[in-house]
C-alpha cells in the first residue's frame, strides 16, 4: 500500500559552484574558472531534473549562496559542518517520511532513472533505495524513514563508501533496492563520458564549449 502518493520528499546536496572550490580534479585541463562552469551546469540540470518528479518538497541542502542557477521550486537550507556523512545525516534529519537525497555530480540524470523510486507504490514502511556510483561511492540514497543513525560514521569518497552504506542499511535490516549505477563525475575522462550520455543538456553544452580540442591555444571556443 503507498504511503506517499505525492512521492519523496528530493534532496540535492550541493556546494556553489565557486571556482577553486568545486571539481578540482578536473583542473588540469580545466582552468579553476571552468570547472566551476562545469559544476554550475551539472547543478543545474539536476536541479531542473528533478522538478519533472513527483514530489511534495524539492530542498536544496547548500554549502554556499544560492545563484541564478537556482530554478523556483526549492527550499534553501544550509548544510551543516563536519564530514560528508554529517552533511547527509543532517539533510534527512530535517525530513519526515519518504526522502529521497541526490548529490550534484550525476547532470545525467532523467526522470525515468528515478521511476522506481519516486511512484506511489515505492516507499512502504523499511524501504531504502541505493543508487551506486561507478567509482565505489554512491549517487542516490533514500530512506522510507529518515535515520540519520544510518549514515553517521560511514567512510565517504573512498572506493568503498557505496559497499559499507549499502552495508549498513542491510544491517538495519532494511528492504534496499537498487537504482542504475551512473558515473560521477570527477575527472575530465568522467566528464567527457557523461556530457555524452545526455547531449541535450546545460552540461553537455558547458563541455562541448570548454574541452580542450585542436585549435589554437588548445581550447574550444
Amino acid at each position: 500500500m503507498s504511503t506517499s502518493p505525492a512521492g519523496p520528499t528530493l534532496l540535492v546536496i550541493a556546494k556553489e559552484p565557486v571556482p577553486g572550490r568545486v571539481k578540482t580534479r578536473l583542473t588540469p585541463p580545466f582552468t579553476p574558472e571552468e570547472a566551476a562552469a562545469l559544476a554550475e551546469a551539472a547543478l543545474a540540470d539536476t536541479l531542473a531534473t528533478l522538478l519533472r518528479v513527483p514530489a511534495p518538497r524539492r530542498v536544496l541542502v547548500l554549502q554556499g549562496r544560492p545563484g541564478p542557477w537556482l530554478p523556483p521550486g526549492y527550499a534553501v537550507v544550509p548544510q551543516c559542518g563536519g564530514g560528508l556523512d554529517r552533511r547527509i545525516a543532517a539533510a534527512f534529519a530535517g525530513c519526515t517520511g519518504p526522502t529521497l537525497l541526490v548529490g550534484m555530480d550525476t547532470p545525467q540524470l532523467t526522470p525515468q532513472l528515478l521511476a522506481p523510486a519516486t511512484g506511489p507504490d515505492s516507499w512502504p514502511p523499511g524501504r531504502a533505495w541505493f543508487g551506486p556510483a561507478e567509482d565505489g561511492g554512491f549517487w542516490a540514497l533514500g530512506l522510507a524513514e529518515p535515520r540519520p543513525d544510518l549514515v553517521l560514521g560511514v567512510p565517504m569518497s573512498t572506493p568503498d563508501t557505496g559497499r559499507l552504506q549499502r552495508l549498513r542499511l542491510r544491517e538495519a535490516g532494511l528492504d534496499v533496492r537498487a537504482l542504475p549505477p551512473l558515473r560521477d563525475v570527477d575527472t575530465a575522462a568522467d566528464a567527457a563520458e557523461v556530457a555524452a550520455a545526455r547531449p541535450g543538456g546545460r552540461f553537455a553544452a558547458a563541455h562541448a564549449r570548454l574541452a580542450p580540442g585542436p585549435v589554437a591555444g588548445g581550447r574550444n571556443r
